[in-house]
């Protein structure tokens, strides 16, 4: 599977953005579906998942600022920021568990 990130970009905080991460391939609806962020000299770290069934979970960092959501025919997934903070500045992956990760999109939440 391939996965194709976009939305990052520079955000003052207390503002909001929306990340999208398009899909390759016909079986987007079966799969798992996560974003995990990964911020100056930090390691990567989950910040929501969404399953097949829609079910959700999330960092408890972001809980009640995030969204991740699905669109199965447009074989994309969303990740819905608000509230930002720049503790948030990261650059942004979508991960298809085990193994396809997207190219990454910087967040930039200035002060």
């Amino acid at each position: 599977v391939q996965l194709q990130a976009s939305g990052g970009g520079l955000v003052q905080a207390g503002g909001s953005l929306r990340l999208s991460c398009a899909a390759s391939g016909t079986i987007f609806r079966l799969m798992t579906m996560a974003w995990y962020r990964q911020a100056p000299g930090k390691q990567r770290e989950s910040v929501a998942t969404i399953t097949s069934a829609g079910s959700t979970n999330y960092a408890d960092s972001v809980k009640g600022r995030f969204t991740i959501s699905r669109d199965n025919v447009k074989n994309t997934v969303y990740l819905q920021m608000g509230s930002l903070k720049p503790e948030n500045t990261a650059v942004y992956y979508c991960h298809a568990p085990p193994i396809s990760w997207g190219q990454g999109t910087l967040v930039t939440v200035s002060s």
